[in-house]
């Protein structure tokens, strides 16, 4: 195999807040922190060990103006996108480093009408992907009102 492949997926609860930078020419990012989690139970001890990883996600215009409105620190969310490393000068001239999530795709786990308990019955348009592309194909109806998915066991 000759290409290479730079995709990530997460599903992980927010550990802040969607923190927004508007640009002159109308665009915009936003940045915010995701928590995964990884449990396991200690052989030797027994006790349940939980260890937290913290990814810095990236998203940009009108997909970071949709994070901040239904987004809030705690709500779950599945990210999709490409691992970017950033390099800059610091104010003491060393050289920093910072590794990102570039969302190029998102679904809302819970989002902010949910967790004060408000969800409506239908999902937010803003629950599906960033991308049209990576929608969901509408379901297909027969003629006597079944549906493609109605015989499978689950």
């Amino acid at each position: 195999m000759s290409g290479t492949l730079n995709k990530v997926m997460l599903i992980g609860h927010l550990g802040d807040e969607v923190k927004m930078h508007y640009f002159e020419g109308g665009g915009s990012i936003g940045r915010f922190p995701l928590a995964t989690n990884e449990t396991y139970t200690n052989r030797q001890t027994g006790e349940r060990v939980t260890n937290t990883e913290w990814h810095n996600i990236v998203v940009r215009n009108k997909a970071a103006e949709i994070c901040e409105k239904y987004l809030s620190k705690g709500d779950r969310i599945y990210v999709e996108g490409r691992i970017k490393t950033r390099q800059w000068q610091g104010e003491d001239g060393n050289t920093r480093y910072s590794t990102e999530i570039q969302a190029t795709d998102f679904t809302f786990l819970t989002t902010k009408k949910e967790s004060q308990g408000g969800m409506p019955s239908n999902p937010s348009p803003a629950s599906q992907p960033a991308t049209p592309a990576a929608q969901k194909p509408a379901q297909d109806t027969f003629v006597d009102g079944t549906s493609e998915d109605d015989d499978l066991p689950f």
